[in-house]
């Protein structure tokens, strides 16, 4: 399965041919953004409000229609053995189709390339020669700067031509990495595909180590099902969850790249701090108590207290009528609210207008005729108002958990069978605050909040929601997310081997059960294909010690990679040594990081700026002149290098509150690299690396 590689620019060479057909689909795409920018919608619109929705919608089709230069138009083509119905094809007919990111069409609406989540598509990432899916050829095309410079053909029912490893696949996989993150809609593999494609209604979970394309897998599977479900998912909305701002700035240009543009980023934080700044920060100790699904009866039998059963009527006056409602009566109402466990704001809501329907009853008994402007109008009674105000009190979330950390003994009543003493202590406040603005609330304590306001009132949901990093979430924090797509379905991406929080998940189906999606699949990806092989077998040393039973991630890259593990003699030599270090990887192509623990990047940060070097901070992007950015461990997780230099693993290590989350940590920092990995010591390694 040879790369031809240009030869003559002749009308019989086929790469002349591809050239062309790449030329007059980018004049077609520019054909299509031109007709939307001309669209005139002045004698369409019936109002002005209208006007702005349709206009809003051509905008965003005329940004879906960009050409960008960077991105193959397409990267591959299928020669059907037979012709393909046209309802397979997006309106096409014939047996030869252009495999890219976006539909094209020319003038007559014929099209010259087809979406990659077509089903005609398909077979471009999951045909073999063991089952061809009557594609008799599949060609992947090579791209420098922009220009189509390669082809690579498989006869896929040719006995005559053995199967080999696809050049333009593996130089696609390797090519280096400079800007944010890319999309691998060239390289998804059949196993990654079948998750890609997974049905909207069901919930999927990806346990996938160290570059096994999980997160991209993610990024793609929402990219087709707004292209499968497009009216559903535009009404209900989708959202991708990241650990941090980063990591979300890194993968934020994947999804428009697909000429998808509506899809939201957010970290749980930003989920849940719409309600409270966050300025205060936990001790570990706490910070895991709070984030226990055992928390979640403690609010709820906090918020439930504050229902007092009945001990007098409601007498309601209507002119010169008296209508008295029996506090027994009453009682039977909030019993059954109860029982029904409604959210605490719709019993709210519902109370008065029980109380008022009872008066109504009575009123008819009595000979009258009220209608429901009387019941609305009963229930606005200051009688009435005065009763569900005693009896079923409005209760502000944030000030209810404010009760919970400032007040010992009302956390004590509540968390009673629950937390321990131990526990109780650990989350209460030294010095209580004395109200909601003026509390210093930490991130686990706005997860609290937000949980408290969903028993209030019901918390939106969305289509679908993605979790990446998801292995980092807290039960509290998964049930947070959980409520935003308790009506949808969500992809669950992570390695349990990267959880580095101390409340980080211990298995996917406890993690899942508290998302509120048990029933979800959960599918394991092995074959990595950005980490070197020698590196992934040299990071995967760790995995007996800090997630055992995982299954190590096999690389499937022909070419290994570089590995050099050195020690430095003298401690004081090593931010020389790291500096030199960096400067050996700026030599090669791509992009570096230098992944240090986060109590030595100002020194290593000075070491760099004393050398000449300007480096970025994790999430910048890498440009042709600025390769080299400066990572402190805690921020590595889900960025990847060309060139990664390690520095001091044992203070990654010791900058965790404990061996086996910064053995964790760790496996990140080692596994960032896609070329090479340097690992420059002065302390003694791990003993399970040494």
């Amino acid at each position: 399965m040879p790369a031809h590689e240009f030869e003559s620019d002749t009308t019989t060479d086929p790469l002349a041919h591809e050239r062309a057909h790449l030329a007059a689909s980018r004049a077609a795409l520019r054909a299509m953004r031109e007709d939307a920018q001309a669209l005139d919608i002045r004698d369409v619109t019936a109002n002005w409000v209208n006007a702005a929705v349709l206009q809003a919608q051509i905008d965003e089709r005329i940004k879906s229609l960009a050409d960008l230069a960077h991105t193959p138009l397409f990267f591959g083509r299928l020669d059907y053995l037979h012709v393909v119905g046209a309802e397979e094809a997006e309106g096409a007919e014939g047996e030869q189709f252009y495999i890219g990111r976006r539909h094209v069409h020319d003038a007559v609406g014929d099209p010259m390339v087809i979406d990659w989540r077509a089903p005609v598509s398909q077979p471009f990432y999951r045909a073999s020669r063991k089952d061809p899916l009557d594609v008799g050829r599949r060609r992947r095309f090579g791209y420098t700067g922009g220009d189509l410079t390669a082809y690579e053909d498989e006869h896929l029912t040719d006995p005559a031509e053995t199967e080999q490893t696809s050049k333009l696949l593996q130089a696609e996989i390797e090519r280096p990495r400079v800007g944010p993150m890319r999309d691998i809609v060239a390289t998804i593999q059949p196993e990654q595909d079948e998750i890609v494609r997974s049905e909207l209604g069901g919930t999927v979970c990806v346990q996938g180590g160290p570059g096994t394309g999980k997160t991209a897998v993610g990024l793609h599977r929402v990219a087709y099902l707004l292209y499968a479900h497009r009216e559903r998912l535009a009404r209900t909305g989708t959202l991708v969850v990241g650990p941090n701002r980063s990591f979300l700035h890194y993968i934020e240009q994947v999804l428009p790249a697909l000429g998808e543009l509506e899809v939201k980023q957010a970290t749980v934080e930003d989920l849940v701090t719409a309600k409270v700044e966050v300025r205060g920060a936990d001790e570990a100790t706490a910070a895991v108590v709070k984030g226990d699904a055992r928390m979640a009866e403690v609010l709820r039998r906090a918020l439930r207290s504050h229902v007092t059963l009945p001990t007098e009527p409601v007498m309601v006056v209507r002119g010169s009528r008296r209508w008295r409602v029996p506090a027994y009566e009453i009682e039977e109402m909030v019993q059954e609210l109860l029982a029904r466990d409604m959210r605490y704001g719709a019993a709210h809501e519902a109370l008065p207008q029980r109380i008022a329907h009872a008066v109504l009853v009575r009123m008819e008994q009595s000979g009258e005729a009220p209608d429901d402007r009387v019941q609305n109008s009963v229930a606005r009674n200051p009688a009435v108002k005065a009763a569900v105000k005693a009896i079923w009190p409005a209760v502000e979330p944030a000030r209810l958990v404010l009760r919970l950390l400032a007040e010992p003994e009302f956390l004590a009543e509540h968390a009673e069978g629950l937390l321990t003493e131990d526990e109780q202590k650990a989350i209460l406040w030294i010095k209580p605050a004395r109200s909601v603005k003026s509390a210093k609330w930490s991130a686990a304590d706005a997860v609290l909040i937000d949980e408290a306001a969903d028993l209030v009132s019901r918390t939106h949901s969305l289509g679908h929601v993605v979790i990446d990093e998801a292995q980092d979430l807290s039960p509290m924090q998964y049930r947070a997310v959980g409520r935003r797509c308790s009506t949808g379905s969500a992809t669950v991406l992570g390695d349990l081997a990267q959880g580095t929080t101390p409340w980080s998940t211990q298995s996917w189906e406890q993690a899942l059960h508290h998302l509120g999606k048990a029933d979800a699949l959960v599918e394991e990806l092995t074959a990595g294909f950005r980490v070197p092989r020698d590196v992934i077998a040299y990071a995967s040393q760790l995995l007996p010690v800090i997630s055992p039973g995982l299954t190590p991630v096999e690389s499937v890259r022909e070419s290994p990679g570089s590995l050099s593990v050195r020690e430095v003699a003298d401690a004081t030599a090593l931010d020389a040594a790291v500096v030199a270090a960096c400067e050996e990887s700026l030599v090669h192509e791509g992009s570096i990081g230098l992944i240090a623990a986060d109590a030595r990047i100002p020194a290593l940060a000075d070491a760099l700026t004393a050398a000449g070097h300007t480096y970025l901070s994790p999430g910048q992007e890498t440009t042709a002149e600025s390769r080299l950015t400066l990572v402190p461990a805690s921020l590595a997780k889900g960025l990847e290098y060309d060139y990664v230099v390690l520095d001091e693993p044992a203070a990654v290590v010791d900058g965790e509150p404990d061996e086996r989350t910064g053995l964790r940590r760790l496996y990140v920092a080692l596994t960032r690299a896609v070329s090479g990995l340097t690992v420059l010591h002065a302390a003694s390694l791990p003993e399970e690396l040494a």
